[in-house]
């Protein structure tokens, strides 16, 4: 086939999904000409599991997305039909944002969005080849022949590179959802050196909501007045839809165990590694074989369909099973399936191939993220996606790298597990993956992340005002707090919620240290009026927790003394006495940049550690 020259470029993002957007948008916002190459544009940011955004951890990410300039939080607000706040029950550091989205608003909001952003070109086609020279990258190949030149790519296919989906017997070379799969480009991606594994992921059954007795489970309401995503949004989110709870029982359980024989997963036609913090209703009913039930939540796809997204019960058994397992469950006796469930495996790198900018080691200018690496979740694939972008403008301009540490953000430790220790299943983000989660809380990711960017396009003049607001009022509510209390009030306040200590003296923020809450303290002095609630409720935290937040702050500046002792490229591991061979094999295979970095890899310990400090001591002699 002839070639012939479809553009020149700075940078081409191959990918649509979630990484792929928020890629293209933050390229193409630094001012960078971009392209963005898809299968299909009717993908662009497909929900093509649950149609949500956020959730234990994951909203921790989104709002750090937003706090960077990125577009995930603001293209949920705008398509929200309900919003929670998860974990409430529990302490500050857990609670975390979710958002039930429309899922075709979803899409048709960030396409708009897309195609609107000066510097981005949207192109449909399949690409088929990295174009390299000399080690660095140079351009795309499509299946038509047609060539984008660049000095960067950022590979964010998702999991549609050789993607199957399996249902029963039945295995079809597809994508999610009957979109077509990408055949030609993992070929490329092999002879450029990346290590390529197979992963598999799997989502539930879309029932008609008008088949589904819902007097029949429990309501789940939004939570009223809740916070949006984006900082730029200070209205409260509004709630147009709910969700319902219902349950498997002792009949759902053995229609899966009577057919076993006949599940991809436990007869051996899937081999690839699933996700296991979000397994299939088969692998819970085996796994947990003592549970008597496992509960199910009944979502709305949008208000547009009347299709209801089944959550906790994904599945790649056969339909007549699907049929007849679904049905058992309480509320769906006669529920009519939309779109039966199934599981689907992909093709995906080994992160340890690439560095914490997620640039390939082996080519220059060659970025990935999102599935394709290995996670799961639209909300790792769009953090993913955002600093592949700015990393490759980075490059480009020949700026400093863009690395935020673990103690940074939880984009952080996502992408420094991703690249320090791996993953051999797909990575999900949790909050107790992150040691210093309660400095990296979802309510201040902007205080935290927003200034990295007040240099570049991505601080717009909307997100200063929104930043200075919310700071100057955060600033201003920690100033009243630390006000004096008038003694007999605060005496029978203490006296009232059964709380220890003296009055005499005592703060706002003393109060609360004691255990009284903030709203407590607003009723009883009429202070913090014209603060709105969400910025008092982080004042509020960062005073009860303020203990921990310095404790944190010491070991943080105790790694970071590591992290700050940089490892030279051309070490020779083998020639260093005291290595261990299993810590050797480790440093030559992921190639750390500091000290930090090495002592997070599996197979490397203290002592490992210790050796390499005194090989550089020794080496700067």
């Amino acid at each position: 086939m002839l070639s012939f020259t479809e553009g020149q470029f700075d940078i081409v993002v191959i990918g649509a999904g979630h990484a792929g957007c928020e890629a293209s948008l933050v390229c193409a916002r630094l001012g960078h000409k971009t392209a963005m190459l898809t299968l299909n544009l009717d993908s662009i940011a497909f929900l093509a599991c649950n149609p949500s955004i956020g959730g234990t951890a994951k909203g921790q990410l989104v709002r750090e997305i937003d706090a960077l300039g990125g577009e995930m939080g603001v293209n949920a607000d705008k398509t929200a039909i309900q919003m929670r706040m998860l974990n409430e029950g529990k302490g500050e550091a857990v609670r975390s944002p979710r958002c039930q989205c429309d899922k075709n608003a979803y899409h048709r909001e960030m396409k708009r969005t897309l195609e609107n952003t000066p510097n981005l070109r949207i192109i449909q086609g399949e690409a088929q080849e990295i174009l390299t020279d000399n080690g660095a990258v140079t351009g795309v190949k499509t299946t038509y022949g047609g060539i984008l030149y660049a000095k960067a790519v950022i590979v964010a296919t998702g999991v549609y590179l050789n993607a199957q989906t399996v249902t029963g017997e039945i295995r079809q070379n597809s994508g999610p959802s009957g979109f077509a799969p990408a055949t030609r480009l993992t070929d490329s991606l092999i002879k450029l050196g990346f290590s390529v594994r197979r992963f598999k992921t799997g989502t539930p059954a879309r029932l008609d909501g008008r088949t589904v007795d819902f007097s029949k489970c429990q309501v789940q309401e939004g939570e009223e007045g809740a916070t949006c995503f984006s900082f730029l949004n200070d209205a409260p989110a509004q709630n147009r839809r709910v969700c319902h709870l219902t349950y498997t029982n002792g009949a759902t359980h053995k229609i899966i165990t009577d057919n076993l024989d006949r599940s991809p997963l436990y007869n051996g036609d899937i081999k690839s590694a699933g996700p296991r913090y979000c397994p299939s209703i088969e692998t819970k009913v085996v796994r947990f074989a003592d549970k008597e039930r496992h509960q199910i939540f009944l979502e709305p796809e949008g208000e547009d369909t009347n299709e209801i997204y089944v959550q906790g019960m994904s599945s790649s058994m056969p339909h007549d099973i699907q049929r007849a397992m679904y049905r058992s469950v309480q509320g769906l006796e006669n529920a009519d399936i939309m779109r039966y469930a199934y599981a689907i495996e992909y093709d995906c790198i080994d992160t340890l191939d690439v560095f914490p900018t997620l640039e390939f080691k082996k080519v220059k200018g060659l970025y990935t993220a999102g599935q394709v690496n290995g996670t799961s979740g639209y909300e790792e694939a769009g953090a993913q996606g955002l600093m592949a972008g700015i990393n490759a403008v980075y490059k480009i301009e020949g700026k400093p790298p863009f690395i935020l540490g673990r103690d940074e953000a939880y984009i952080g430790v996502l992408i420094d597990d991703l690249t320090t220790k791996g993953t051999e299943e797909p990575y999900r983000m949790m909050t107790s993956r992150a040691e210093y989660r309660i400095n990296l809380r979802q309510d201040t990711a902007d205080f935290r992340l927003t200034p990295k960017i007040a240099d570049t396009p991505l601080y717009t003049e909307q997100r200063r005002a929104a930043f200075e607001r919310r700071k100057a009022l955060y600033e201003k509510a920690l100033s009243e707090f630390n006000g004096r209390a008038d003694r007999q009030k605060a005496e029978k306040l203490l006296s009232d919620n059964n709380l220890s200590g003296g009055a005499a003296g005592a703060t706002y923020a003393d109060l609360i240290r004691r255990g009284c809450t903030a709203n407590q303290i607003k009723q009883t002095f009429e202070i913090l009026a014209d603060i709105p609630d969400d910025i008092v409720r982080s004042a509020e935290t960062t005073i009860r927790y303020e203990g921990y937040i310095k404790k944190n702050e010491q070991q943080i500046e105790k790694a970071k003394k590591l992290e700050s002792k940089a490892l030279p490229d051309d070490i020779d591991y083998d020639s260093i006495q005291g290595l261990r061979l299993e810590a050797r094999e480790q440093l030559k295979r992921v190639r750390p940049l500091t000290l930090g970095q090495a002592g997070r890899i599996y197979g490397v310990n203290p002592a490992d550690v210790t050796v390499l400090i005194v090989w550089l001591a020794t080496r700067k002699q």
